[in-house]
């Protein structure tokens, strides 16, 4: 939690070596800081000396404790942190009981500080040990002259107004912060106080840039699986764009000034046409740095000709951003390959979503032993392909393994055959891969021993 400490009143109960770990973080605020304790030790006798604290000797007092806005609990006993922690309760204020998080009403976090920049790592008090880590690991990662960069670009934002809100501000700043401002700020402050203002002219008078569209491919639902590309552009767009099977964890790495919009398609439900998501994206990407974010690859079954082809209409420019596809999720998940010398020398990759569109596979290349194709959206087109497939020569017992979710935390695998594959399919809500030809690696294993 960020306090407005300044000129507001903070009780501490203790003097001891208890208080003292959370007074050398208190005392570095604006607040007014008063001690209750007898037998302080020498360094809080120091704070009260130089007029950081004022040092009560008598029992904390309920007229002590009034008006405050937290109140900390560190006699390092039970008994009296108790007795402390009822009068702020009774006096409406937080109150920190050191060491018993379950009595506590709020929690002190280890605090990286490059005033005024300060980054707070908390772990609910499970772990303090850990926190203390991390905070050094982001010590060694925030450079000392940080504070003094923020503190002269927060002097000087009243300027930066004359900036249109948006992309423009945040290019200035991006170019303040982790180009020129490091910089100058080697030379002094005076230095970083030209910098501001030239910087400020230059931004203001170049000409604004044109949108683009970023077509970017999801991966399969894991937020790790995003391409570090992917990540960036996710972080930059001032528009996101989204299919219906994109993670709210995928989605939760954009800006939070970034417009969200899904475009949902649901099979047999109420879905976005795809002539509205084209005049979607040319609105946006007359002007706006915008991801079209889609599942998996955007070039497998993802209609990005279309898209493209609208863009390329109204003018505006585009690139595409490759992604994990769901087939490669599914072999992973399978922990087997997807093609095998002396097995299979191609991969079929096939949509069922609509049933009609079989009819052009080459059924009997896809019906011979080892042959290998990752169907998606097949899950309503089952038995259409279970029927072509027996009716030109695969066997019955040809495996063919559902990968449900693949990659996510609810990802499921139901190994199995092209005789039963309607069957196992009942029940089966997230997206579904079927992989025929491949078992799990577990599988084969068994198959492969008991053939011996």
């Amino acid at each position: 939690v960020y306090l407005d400490t300044a000129g507001k009143k903070i009780v501490v109960s203790g003097a001891g070596a208890c208080a003292l770990a959370k007074l050398r973080l208190l005392v570095r605020t604006d607040a007014e800081i008063i001690v209750a304790g007898d037998e302080p030790v020498h360094e809080v006798e120091e704070f009260a000396r130089t007029g950081r604290i004022s040092l009560l000797s008598q029992p904390l007092s309920m007229s002590t404790v009034e008006g405050a806005i937290l109140v900390y609990a560190a006699n390092d006993d039970a008994e009296r942190d108790s007795g402390v922690a009822s009068m702020a309760r009774a006096a409406g204020v937080p109150v920190l009981v050191v060491d018993n998080l379950q009595d506590s009403d709020f929690i002190t976090p280890a605090i990286v500080d490059r005033d005024p920049v300060t980054v707070a790592i908390g772990t609910e008090g499970a772990a303090p040990v850990l926190a203390r880590k991390i905070k050094a690991d982001i010590e060694e990662m925030l450079p000392q002259q940080l504070g003094p960069l923020a503190r002269l670009g927060k002097a000087f934002r009243p300027f930066v107004t004359r900036l249109p809100f948006g992309r423009t501000r945040r290019e200035f700043w991006s170019r303040y912060y982790f180009d020129q401002g490091p910089k100058a700020i080697d030379v002094g402050e005076w230095a970083v106080d030209h910098v501001l203002h030239n910087l400020l002219n230059d931004v203001a008078n170049e000409k604004p840039q044109p949108g683009h569209v970023h077509f970017v491919g999801a991966g399969p639902g894991d937020p790790e699986l995003l391409t570090l590309k992917a990540r960036k552009l996710l972080h930059e767009a001032d528009v996101v764009i989204h299919d219906r099977l994109v993670p709210g964890a995928i989605l939760e790495l954009a800006r939070r000034e970034a417009l969200i919009i899904e475009v949902g398609k649901t099979p047999f439900g109420p879905s976005w046409r795809q002539e509205d998501i084209n005049v979607l994206l040319q609105e946006h990407g007359a002007s706006a740095q915008v991801v079209r974010l889609k599942s998996g690859d955007s070039g497998i079954f993802g209609r990005l000709d279309e898209e493209t082809e609208a863009l390329r209409a109204a003018g505006i420019a585009y690139s595409v951003v490759p992604g994990i596809t769901s087939a490669a999720a599914a072999a992973a998940a399978l922990k087997v390959s997807l093609t095998r010398r002396a097995r299979n020398s191609e991969l079929r990759i096939i949509t069922g979503h609509e049933a009609e569109g079989f009819s052009e596979q080459d059924w009997r290349s896809l019906a011979a032993p080892g042959a290998v194709a990752a169907i998606y959206m097949g899950k309503a087109a089952a038995k259409f392909l279970q029927g072509r497939l027996l009716m030109h020569g695969a066997g019955a017992e040809t495996p063919v393994t559902i990968v449900e979710n693949a990659s996510r935390p609810d990802q499921h695998i139901l190994p199995g055959t092209l005789l039963n594959l309607p069957e196992r399919l009942k029940g089966i809500e997230g997206p579904a891969v079927l992989m025929l030809g491949l078992s799990p690696a577990e599988v084969q294993a068994v198959d492969l021993q008991e053939a011996k």
